[in-house]
């Protein structure tokens, strides 16, 4: 195997900059902190240099999946000490769980992320503009990849491509592993040499469709709940390479799924919405209150639904949250508990 059968093109080699002596390979796994890297020859563990380890500032800086790294070999070739991480084209990120605005990477060096919504319980609109926003602002296409199509009624099903249709203009594909309808589409969707990621959340059956894509039950599945909902499985993030030359990277399912200090992701997202607001009579205008509001005007003509602006209004106001520094943001939790117990003293009183 040659390295452009795992990605690495011109774009990658003009930035591979003092790796004399170092073996250029690329992150397939990550497990609690464990790295697995594949280069031309063997797919091996790796761990972290020291130097790489205790002076990277940011853990989103750390080698994720789907990276590129430069590698020093030893025990034969078994096993590899990571010593670079090579600048990422592409990424999928997010806020991490919990509290706080620490980013978590996803993946790196993504062509073409598949946002998977199931035709059943799991479907949520709300939530895949999320995901939307998370492929704009990583700069990674979306494709829309709705699974389970055999469970819903005609008439259900043609809901739900309506409501995908009101989010976005992403090409959008179905699959149903029952049947097997769509598999051959979604095959010729993933091209030789390019790298795909599975995003979702539990159960709406991202390892059925890898093992269906790999042709054997490489992973292990579980049975559906009595509800119709998916069961958990995958606990890692990996790229598996497929048949075809097409690289696919399976993540756990996200239960949370918060933005981070992404403005330009969001507007990217949110396609229509800055066709509008270049419209506005005013630059700084916030569609709220102003004359000449584009954004107000589409929403009274019925062509912006309510919902999907103030969707638009949420993730921004989330996002300008995030931007704020540590700092600002303990001077305005402060500023806001110091109201709150104004506004009580004021009831009792």
């Amino acid at each position: 195997m040659n390295l452009s059968q795992l990605g690495f093109d011109p774009w990658f080699a003009a930035r591979a900059n003092d790796v004399d002596g170092l073996t250029l390979a690329r992150v397939c796994a990550v497990d609690r902190g464990s790295c697995r890297v594949r280069h031309a020859s063997d797919e091996i563990p790796a761990e972290l240099s020291g130097k790489l380890s205790f002076h990277t500032e940011r853990a989103v800086d750390l080698p994720c999946v789907g990276d590129w790294v430069a590698v020093q070999c030893y025990d034969h070739g078994r096993a590899a000490i990571i010593h670079q991480v090579l600048p990422r084209r592409t990424f999928l990120r997010r806020r991490a769980a919990g509290e706080g605005a620490a980013e978590q990477m996803i993946a790196a060096n993504v062509d073409t992320a598949f946002i998977i919504q199931a035709c059943h319980f799991d479907f949520n609109a709300n939530r895949l503009e999320r995901y939307l926003v998370m492929a704009a602002d990583g700069g990674v296409k979306p494709v829309v990849l709705l699974t389970k199509t055999d469970l819903p009624g005609p008439e259900e099903l043609q809901r739900k491509r309506a409501l995908v249709a009101d989010v976005t203009t992403a090409r959008v594909m179905e699959v149903s592993s029952v049947t097997g309808a769509g598999y051959e589409e979604l095959r010729a969707a993933m091209e030789p040499g390019k790298t795909c990621c599975l995003l979702g959340s539990s159960g709406v059956g991202k390892t059925t469709i890898v093992n269906r894509l790999l042709g054997r039950d490489a992973f292990v599945t579980r049975t559906v709940s009595d509800s119709g909902e998916g069961v958990h499985t995958t606990t890692r993030r990996q790229l598996i390479l497929l048949d075809s030359g097409a690289m696919l990277i399976d993540t756990p399912g996200m239960r949370e799924l918060g933005v981070l200090g992404t403005g330009d992701g969001i507007d990217a997202g949110f396609g229509e919405m800055a066709a509008l607001t270049s419209a506005c009579r005013y630059a700084d205008c916030t569609h709220r209150h102003e004359p000449g509001c584009a954004v107000r005007a589409a929403i009274q003509r019925g062509d912006l639904q309510e919902e999907r602006y103030a969707n638009y209004l949420k993730l921004k106001k989330e996002a300008e949250y995030f931007e704020m520094s540590s700092l600002d943001k303990r001077k305005k939790d402060k500023s806001f508990g110091k109201l709150v117990k104004s506004v009580k003293k004021g009831m009792k009183g």
